[in-house]
């Protein structure tokens, strides 16, 4: 019989290890979901993980493209990762993302066609705080009403679902767009656009922004008091407050990071690889950094990877579409797979499993 023993302290080797498993895991799975599907699974595995980074006929145009996808996921995963670390679960930051979009597109189209250095920069501001007002939502409900966040936060994605839908086709519509839904292509004007910083690599100011996330939540989760309430109050909320932890200060902090970020993570998508606001302008970034987030193991160098890892499965994926013939809905369950795998094994994480003979259990 198969006995579960509870650690008493976490597993450290199974903490780093079971990510690489999952991964392992996964593709194995998604080979037999390929397979069933009618494909050769080992292509189907060659093509999302290997080709874009080293066929020679698609690696001249994946790599760049590697960062430009993993420079939101990482954004988005950093911040949502300080509040799940503080046991706080912002499952909205889709919402935060387009919200982020629109109110960075709306600043400088406002101001349209004045061409001037400041406009950017103000747009980068806007975007921040408009990702950061939507996360205030669940935030102040939280804090006045004890409301639950997953679900205030969920709920609010359709809602800013619906004002994007309403941006593209009425009041941000590009007037010399001939009817069709969509802003004004913002990578376009020079003083509204997130180019390419050295040509050919794929890094734009959102890439660097990541980067710089990472750097700043590696030394506020290690260096600094409020890192340590973080950890402290996702191990033990008593003890938080023991420890004289404001809990609603917290909250509000957490949730307003991660929707500034989310937000920095939509404008700087909206200015340059998107370039305008569309009905389908999300791509599904704020869900997806949920297991970048877990993947990395809500640490900010693990999430550092993570993200680059979803970002090759994001343009493998459509590589594997494109040459193989696998549908859009294939690669998202693959994703998915890559989360429920990672959660079944962090069972090993706490708990020991230990192998008796039926006669020593009964």
């Amino acid at each position: 019989m198969i006995t579960l023993i509870k650690r008493p302290q976490p597993s450290k080797l199974w903490t780093f290890a079971t990510p690489v498993l999952a991964v392992a895991i996964t593709m194995v799975l998604g080979g037999l979901l390929f397979a069933l599907m009618g494909k050769d699974p080992f292509e189907a595995i060659r093509t999302i993980f290997w080709d874009p980074l080293f066929h020679e006929q698609f690696a001249a145009y994946s790599r760049p493209q590697l960062l430009v996808k993993a420079g939101p996921l990482i954004l988005i995963a950093i911040g949502l990762s300080l509040g799940f670390k503080a046991g706080i679960w912002n499952i909205g930051a889709e919402g935060q993302y387009i919200m982020g979009a629109l109110a960075g597109a709306a600043t400088g189209l406002a101001l349209y066609p004045m061409d001037a250095w400041f406009i950017f920069p103000l747009m980068v501001i806007a975007g921040a705080l408009g990702g950061f007002l939507w996360a205030m939502i669940p935030a102040l409900l939280k804090t006045r009403f004890n409301t639950n966040e997953i679900l205030v936060s969920l709920m609010l994605v359709y809602v800013a679902e619906q004002l994007l839908a309403s941006a593209s086709l009425s009041w941000l519509r590009n007037p010399e767009g001939n009817g069709f839904p969509g802003s004004r292509n913002l990578s376009k004007i020079e003083a509204m656009s997130n180019p390419e910083l050295f040509a050919g690599t794929g890094v734009h100011w959102g890439v660097v922004a990541a980067l710089a996330a990472v750097i700043a939540a590696y030394v506020l989760i290690n260096k600094h008091m409020l890192g340590f309430q973080i950890k402290l109050s996702g191990e033990s909320s008593r003890a938080a407050g023991f420890a004289g932890v404001n809990s609603a200060r917290l909250i509000l902090f957490c949730l307003g990071t991660a929707g500034a970020l989310a937000g920095l993570a939509g404008l700087f998508e909206v200015t340059g690889p998107a370039g305008q606001v569309s009905i389908d302008f999300n791509a599904g970034y704020g869900f997806t950094a949920i297991i970048v987030a877990f993947l990395g193991r809500l640490h900010p160098i693990g999430i550092l990877f993570a993200g680059l890892l979803l970002a090759l499965t994001f343009i493998g994926g459509e590589l594997a579409q494109f040459m193989l013939g696998l549908p859009s809905a294939s690669i998202q369950v693959f994703q998915g797979m890559l989360l429920m795998t990672l959660l079944a094994m962090d069972i090993f994480v706490n708990y020991r499993v230990v192998w008796t003979s039926r006669e020593v259990a009964q």
